[in-house]
């Protein structure tokens, strides 16, 4: 047993939290949940109310949210640098740029996909074409978006543009597709794809 537990479902946004586990080298267990059972059973409701993956249990904490388990995960293990150091003028760009995409921009592809974005006054995402700009700006010749080298804000933001530009929500710009291929080539990306993958070939058949 170890000290750490993914609860997931190979279909679901856990496969970018086992992306995030890969990279930190850490052992951890697995819990797979299915949509209507377990997920809704009082033991994992216990863990997360609401009611869906990812969670991490460690210990006795309990973190849910993507981008609040990548925090926390990168802080777990300094030494791999997954985070600029605490205090650091790259650690507020870190900040601003992982709370923007778990904010403004999944909120505004989330809206796409239903097909009723809001207005742009009262929405956190303002003008919905400003909100791809900014990002497709930031990234632009560049391979990572806070400082010289790899972390877990790279793994979010490769995570959730490897996704929506699969699905067709975000365009596949050049320079999208110039950020997120090398982090998707990542071994411990590879790795937990791998892993994901298989578990996602053995569900039952609907």
């Amino acid at each position: 047993m170890t000290d750490l537990t993914l609860y997931t479902h190979p279909m679901s946004r856990g496969r970018a939290t086992r992306w995030m586990l890969e990279e930190t080298r850490l052992p951890y267990d697995e819990v797979i949940l299915d949509w209507t059972g377990s997920m809704k059973s009082p033991a994992y409701l216990a863990i997360n109310p609401m009611g869906k993956v990812p969670a991490l249990r460690h210990g006795d904490v309990v973190v849910t949210e993507n981008a609040a388990i990548a925090l926390y995960l990168a802080d777990l293990v300094p030494e791999l640098q997954l985070a600029p150091p605490p205090g650091s003028a790259e650690r507020g760009t870190y900040y601003r740029w992982m709370l923007f995409l778990a904010g403004p921009f999944e909120a505004l592809l989330t809206a796409r996909q239903a097909g009723a974005l809001a207005p742009p006054t009262s929405a956190g995402y303002g003008q919905a074409d400003d909100t791809l700009h900014v990002l497709q700006q930031a990234v632009r010749d560049q391979r990572h978006l806070v400082g010289n080298h790899f972390t877990m804000l790279d793994l979010y933001a490769a995570a959730c543009l490897g996704y929506y530009m699969q699905v067709g929500v975000v365009p596949k710009l050049p320079e999208f597709e110039a950020y997120v291929a090398p982090h998707l080539a990542r071994p411990a990306c590879t790795a937990a794809a791998s892993r994901d993958n298989a578990l996602a070939a053995a569900l039952p058949t609907p």
